[in-house]
């Protein structure tokens, strides 16, 4: 089996202030998928994050939303073209008004920084040689 794309569906606050940080990365919004309960936004050809504030979040599960501020729920990876690239990603984030809660790695074959949005999700931005890691890991 393989998946056709990927959604994945994060609890914010305030749907202005999420989506222009997220313009402030460069990065798109489906205005199909868009309205003030909701944002799909582009992070790739098949890979979208759907941005709901919480009131309408919490109709889709009866747990608690957990507050990402002070517990981690999930790390969202997402991988680049270069070192530099994810070095440009989380500067953008950060000057958008992110936080990094983890300093730079360099593995050699993998290089890795992330960053934690205005609601605390934590994103991962990578950059990884496929062909200089390790055969098991």
């Amino acid at each position: 089996m393989a998946f056709q794309k990927l959604f994945v569906n994060l609890p914010i606050k305030d749907m202005n202030r999420s989506q222009a940080f997220f313009k402030a990365l460069g990065l798109t919004f489906n205005p199909q998928f868009t309205n003030e309960q909701g944002a799909c936004l582009e992070l790739g050809e098949n890979f979208f994050a759907m941005l709901l504030v919480e009131p309408f979040f919490q109709g889709f599960t009866k747990l608690p939303i957990s507050d990402a501020k002070k517990a981690t729920e999930v790390l969202i990876a997402l991988s680049v073209d270069s070192r530099a690239e994810a070095e440009e990603v989380v500067a953008k984030a950060v000057a958008a008004g992110a936080t990094t809660p983890n300093a730079p790695q360099d593995h050699g074959f993998m290089f890795q920084h992330g960053f934690a949005d205005l609601d605390g999700h934590q994103w991962e931005v990578f950059w990884m040689d496929m062909n200089a890691a390790p055969p098991q890991m």
